[in-house]
């Protein structure tokens, strides 16, 4: 009888053993399962930043093309003034002709 119970007990413990090393793997399991959810989260953050830089990139661009208009107006202008002057000349020059006597 004492045998049957000691035999009993061994069983019981190696039972017990058994279930906690399956509770362990389990929770090692969910603990790369986790480590694997937070990588995934390091990945999307990464490409929100690679989203956000090409953004800027393309602000700076249009930024860049504005400053190519304005110059390309100021160039314009420029000419503009320099049609005036032009124009201006001419008119002096016609009126220097029409007071000169014949």
């Amino acid at each position: 009888m004492m045998g049957d119970r000691e035999r009993q007990r061994e069983r019981d413990r190696g039972r017990e053993r058994e279930e906690k090393e399956k509770e362990k793997e389990k929770e090692k399991e969910k603990e790369k399962e986790k480590e694997k959810e937070k990588e995934k989260e390091k990945e999307k953050e990464k490409e929100k930043e690679k989203e956000k830089e090409k953004e800027k990139e393309k602000e700076k661009e249009k930024e860049k093309e504005k400053e190519k208009e304005k110059e390309k107006e100021k160039e314009k202008e420029k000419e503009k003034e320099k049609e005036k002057e032009k124009e201006k000349e001419k008119e002096k020059e016609k009126n220097r002709e029409s007071e000169v006597p014949n």
